[in-house]
């Protein structure tokens, strides 16, 4: 089970929403290939099953990999150059300042994995060079690729998917084992319970399959038109449009013409509302809620009311996909059903509008959920946010198409700061933030964007860049007259000194933005942030009781309110306090409460703070062992994050001078190495709860 950060040691593997029918030769063959090679691509045309077909061989091959299999979805990222990051963020390492490819290789130097990119075909050259580098570097990788063409990487070997067997292609086969017909057939049974292929059917199922030329896509759209038609009118109403579509389609490659004829078809068979939505529905880059299609697509001929009885009609028919969750029910269009939804979109004239109303949406998702965050909800918001990245990512690309847009997208992505500098998101938020602000004139919304991405930067540990990003954000602040703005950049000045540990020059900034709130409430990212780290800077100066004095008041308030995140701050704080005061067993209670908020909140630069704590908390009770432990896996950790901030330099080498003297050099390497081969969730694991780590890689027994 994947954990609900994404840190895992046993991947993020998605399970498989139906049954799989046939494609023995070809699963044992790819199965064959890549215990040979290393990198094994799938290839095919759209609909014939190369996404399909690579979830299963994984789902088969797991145990084969200690640590492992790790699916990478990149058919919704448009951008290239976030190829690696995609593949960071989805084996939950965190963003990173650093070279994403240099992490990855660290990571998965030791290890034993199976890495599927999904959906390749249109960021070819950036997932070979990404491939072709990491199999360079790490002995234990296997690499499973789907994609309409090779990527053309040495060593590799490509396998494509064909259509599925036809009844009548193997002479000695019955027609009720042939694949085609019995995925037809399973097909058939999810719309209509009652069905089964026999001998008053097997010859019309048969010439359906063979129309259809094997591709399982085509038979599962035609399989759902069994609630409506019968096999004699559907095989008659087929034959009919393929006539018309393949003879107007003669420079299509023939298998094309029948996917496209057999999309088309379905299409025609939808009532116009649901065509509609389909067309408006494929905007979306990812999956999608119900208050999004409404939101997005409802109005101009589409009434909003109409709008669940149509996406119902639409699963009904398999061109949505259907996803309960937890919270909501989520909705997805398969790419080569959504790329004709978008061409059907172009041609009604639309695509622009729809585009700005999912800008539009996603803009109030955004903004609303800055307002809530510092409330009771505070873990829902982070859930649903983190869900929609590819539609942020999406509608932040529109309002870049043009000038007139660009505000919008500051708003956007400024709103956002919780996702980008609170909960591990660091490198994607800066990405996106520079685009966006390199893009924009002197506003109040560059103004904000810049402030938000000097508190990202601090927490990749890039304080240069976080300190220019701030005092750009001030001096543009005073041209436009952002009062606000220029509070905001002294909190973040000051968070910037305290990360450097000039204690001074962190006691001033934040003491101005502090009197410059007048005794305000406001919580994230403004007053109770900035006493958190003036609260620090106290403790580090010596004066444990005033700091602590400080962080309680802080931690009523935040439990008054529901606030989570910022808790987690006061909390580690605290801990440090009572470790100063000599009360070590209160501060270990506080520093894993605070790591324990941190996990949920996917908050890596604060799941390494306290994680450095506990180490430093270890020595103190004695446990050597246990603090070596920790400090390999913080010193890991914080290599593949960012780098270490000098506020708690020296006592990560008091710890380690401590660690040394105990264990001895020899035993404390040893020790040290194996806290650093752990993954960050087993470092959570190990920290809160005693759990030792499994071996992993090469030290595993498989």
């Amino acid at each position: 089970m994947v954990s609900p950060t994404g840190w895992s040691h046993d991947g993020n593997l998605p399970m498989e929403l139906t049954g799989f029918v046939g494609r023995t030769r070809l699963l044992a063959t790819i199965t064959r290939h890549l215990t040979e090679q290393r990198l094994v691509t799938v290839t095919g045309i759209g609909g014939v099953g190369k996404s399909r077909t690579a979830l299963r061989v994984a789902h088969e091959v797991r145990s084969c990999f200690p640590d492992g299999v790790w699916y990478v979805d990149l058919s919704r990222l448009q951008d290239a150059g976030m190829v690696p990051q995609a593949v960071v963020s989805a084996l939950g390492l965190g963003d990173t300042h650093r070279p994403e490819l240099d992490v990855l290789a660290e990571w998965a130097a030791d290890r034993r994995l199976l890495l599927v990119l999904d959906a390749c075909e249109h960021l070819v050259a950036e997932c070979a060079r990404l491939v072709e580098e990491l199999l360079s570097r790490c002995s234990g990788l296997r690499v499973l690729v789907t994609s309409r063409q090779s990527l053309g990487v040495p060593g590799k070997h490509t396998v494509p998917v064909p259509p599925m067997a036809l009844p009548g292609d193997d002479p000695e086969e019955s027609p009720y084992d042939n694949e085609s017909v019995r995925l037809f057939a399973e097909r058939a049974r999810a719309v209509v319970p009652d069905f089964t292929v026999d001998e008053s059917n097997i010859e019309i199922v048969c010439d359906l399959c063979r129309r259809l030329d094997g591709i399982p896509l085509a038979i599962e759209l035609a399989a759902v038109r069994l609630r409506t038609l019968s096999l004699r009118q559907m095989l008659s109403l087929l034959t009919d449009r393929f006539s018309l579509l393949t003879g107007a389609s003669r420079t299509a490659l023939p298998r094309h013409r029948t996917l496209r004829a057999a999309i088309g078809w379905s299409h025609e068979l939808c009532e116009p509302g649901e065509r509609l939505l389909w067309a408006r529905a494929s905007i979306f880059a990812g999956d999608f809620d119900l208050e999004a299609a409404r939101r997005v697509c409802a109005g101009d001929g589409l009434p909003e009311e109409r709008i669940v009885d149509l996406l119902t009609g639409l699963v009904e028919k398999s061109i949505l996909l259907c996803t309960p969750g937890a919270a909501t029910v989520r909705y997805r269009l398969i790419d080569t059903l959504r790329e004709y939804g978008l061409e059907w979109l172009r041609e009604l004239g639309e695509i622009d509008r729809i585009r700005a109303r999912h800008r539009d949406h996603f803009l109030w998702l955004a903004e609303r959920a800055e307002e809530a965050w510092s409330g009771p909800q505070q873990l829902d918001w982070f859930l649903r946010v983190r869900r929609e990245r590819d539609n942020f990512r999406s509608a932040l690309d529109f309002c870049l198409s043009d000038p007139a847009e660009v505000p919008a997208g500051l708003r956007m992505m400024s709103s956002l700061w919780f996702l980008w500098a609170a909960c591990g998101f660091t490198r994607e938020g800066r990405t996106l933030l520079e685009r966006a602000i390199a893009a924009a004139k002197p506003s109040k919304e560059r103004c904000k964007a810049l402030w938000v991405l000097s508190y990202v930067r601090s927490a990749q540990g890039d304080i240069h860049g976080a300190i220019e990003a701030a005092e750009e954000c001030e001096r543009q602040a005073l041209l436009v007259g952002d009062h606000h703005a220029i509070i905001l950049a002294a909190k973040m000045l000051g968070t910037a000194a305290l990360l450097q540990n000039n204690l001074p020059q962190a006691q001033a900034y934040l003491g101005v933005a502090i009197e410059l709130y007048q005794g305000g409430r406001e919580l994230n990212p403004g007053l109770l942030p900035a006493i958190v780290e003036q609260a620090l800077v106290l403790h580090h100066q010596g004066s444990h009781a005033d700091a602590e004095e400080l962080l309680e008041d802080c931690r009523q308030l935040c439990e008054e309110r529901g606030e989570k995140w910022l808790l987690s701050h006061a909390l580690w704080a605290i801990a440090l306090t009572q470790r100063a005061t000599g009360r070590i067993a209160e501060a270990v209670t506080n520093a894993k409460e605070s790591m324990r908020i941190k996990r949920v909140m996917h908050d890596v630069f604060g799941v390494l703070m306290a994680m450095g704590t506990l180490a430093a908390l270890a020595v103190d009770q004695g446990d050597a062992e246990r603090a070596a432990m920790l400090l390999g896996a913080t010193e890991a950790n914080w290599r593949r994050y960012g780098s270490v901030p000098r506020l708690v330099v020296d006592d990560r080498e008091r710890c380690v001078k401590e660690c040394q003297k105990a264990l001895g050099e020899e035993v404390f390497r040893r020790t040290f190495d194996a806290g650093a081969r752990m993954t960050v969730e087993e470092a959570i694991a190990f920290a809160v709860h005693d759990i030792p780590p499994r071996p992993t890689g090469r030290h595993a027994r498989v």
